[in-house]
């Protein structure tokens, strides 16, 4: 069952644009009963998670997704950087693009021979498919020609650290542990990418996420929701916290897909990113009840 603190927010909230749209104005009361309803929803995805998400093997951060507002954690050191993997991937597309006025190539992956992470390839792709699979050959060759200069303002805009060393390919796109980012700022990178949606580059990395909800790496996430979808990115990378692990997984979702009000940020221990979006998809599924 949806909540009814969740419809209630999204008709007001769309009663809020709709009047804007028109140039008229809500009553006071529906602009307070608007603000009071998602402020209901809001605290009880954080408190739902609080009470039945405490293993030790996930950390996980959940944020308004409007504003960038932390709302729950469990994350020792949020704030320290930490290698991310492969969601970096949507802020070298948005990088990419505006270098080459947002137009991306095609390309066919080949699997092992292009250093993709599925052995047999995921066999022509785009930006918005690549993203979706999170295809390490196609970001391989997207940026085979791009170095810290090229990444920089797009860091800087969604506030996202970089540091004064080089940076080959591979490190650009996550592979390595030299590109390292706080998860709180890399969360908020993606509230900002949400907010700017309808620009070029967060369009196409917006798209590939909502592609990864439905049928590619975070398809979990979206296998989970019965009401909603999801905006999905996943990713893999070193493990950096006691005791450690070959690698940990890390998702982000935005949810509900169509408008999302919650960002939820989850690393699980020992998995790689795929298998961390059944955590993920579990979580979500519980603020959905």
């Amino acid at each position: 069952m949806v909540p009814l603190a969740k419809v209630g927010a999204s008709l007001l909230l769309g009663a809020v644009v709709a009047a804007s749209a028109s140039g008229g104005s809500l009553p006071d009361s529906s602009a307070s009963n608007a603000a009071a309803t998602t402020s209901l929803f809001l605290q009880s995805a954080a408190q739902i998670l609080q009470r039945d998400f405490q293993s030790r093997e996930v950390s996980y951060l959940l944020l308004d997704a409007r504003t960038g507002t932390l709302l729950a954690s469990r994350w020792d050191d949020l704030g320290q950087p930490i290698p991310m993997g492969s969601l970096v991937k949507p802020f070298i597309a948005v990088a990419y693009g505006d270098g080459h006025q947002f137009h991306y190539p095609a390309y066919v992956c080949k699997g092992d021979a292009g250093g993709c992470w599925l052995p047999r390839g995921h066999g022509e792709v785009d930006i918005v498919s690549a993203v979706a699979l999170s295809c390490n050959s196609y970001f391989r060759m997207l940026t085979a020609n791009m170095s810290n200069a090229d990444v920089l303002p797009v860091a800087r805009q969604f506030g996202l650290e970089m540091p004064a060393a080089k940076l080959s390919g591979p490190d650009l796109i996550g592979l390595g542990n030299r590109w390292r980012i706080s998860p709180l700022h890399l969360a908020r990178a993606y509230a900002e990418l949400n907010r700017r949606r309808d620009q070029p580059g967060a369009r196409e990395a917006l798209a590939g996420m909502a592609q990864s909800a439905l049928r590619g790496t975070g398809s979990e996430v979206g296998r989970a929701l019965r009401h909603s979808g999801a905006l999905v990115k996943t990713g893999t990378a070193a493990c950096t916290h006691f005791p450690g692990a070959p690698g940990d997984g890390f998702v982000v979702a935005l949810f509900p897909a169509d408008q999302p009000e919650l960002l939820l940020m989850v690393r699980v221990h020992g998995v790689p990113g795929a298998k961390a979006s059944i955590t993920a998809g579990r979580m979500l599924s519980r603020i959905e009840e």
